[in-house]
């Protein structure tokens, strides 16, 4: 399932999508990177499930994230750039012994960035993101 189709509801405007609070947008942006990471995954070839899985949790991990948002950064529209520093600045972040307080900060920005451009139907810069941090790194290493 491409980005494209995954957003069945209606668009929000950008003020709209701002209303929701940066762990909200998180939530859902963390989502929508994955499904474009398995898809991604799975279309480049046919491996195992498991095979599948690990090479999914090694893009989706924090460490990665964090890494792919230092990636995007010199991309961003100064909106975008906002709305990944509001994802890195909630609070009530709840930090996993798996990751680091600054990576997992800067993966929720991540994520908090991914989330907005979905609500707001930006579907087309997602992917452009996307391509960019792929490109960079596809085995999921450190980009």
């Amino acid at each position: 399932m491409s980005i494209d189709r995954m957003n069945s509801g209606q668009t929000l405007t950008p003020d709209e999508a701002k209303q929701f609070s940066p762990l909200a947008l998180a939530f859902l942006g963390d989502s929508v990177y994955e499904v474009m990471v398995r898809e991604t995954l799975l279309r480049e070839a046919n491996r195992p499930p498991q095979e599948l899985h690990n090479a999914a949790v090694a893009h989706v991990r924090a460490a990665y994230q964090a890494a792919a948002a230092a990636k995007i950064a010199d991309m961003l529209t100064e909106d975008e750039a906002d709305i990944l520093r509001r994802g890195r600045n909630a609070h009530g972040i709840s930090v996993p012994r798996s990751a680091t307080p600054a990576d997992y900060r800067k993966a929720t920005g991540f994520e908090c960035l991914f989330g907005y451009l979905y609500l707001c139907g930006k579907t087309e810069r997602l992917q452009e993101l996307f391509a960019v941090i792929w490109q960079s790194n596809p085995q999921g290493t450190n980009i």
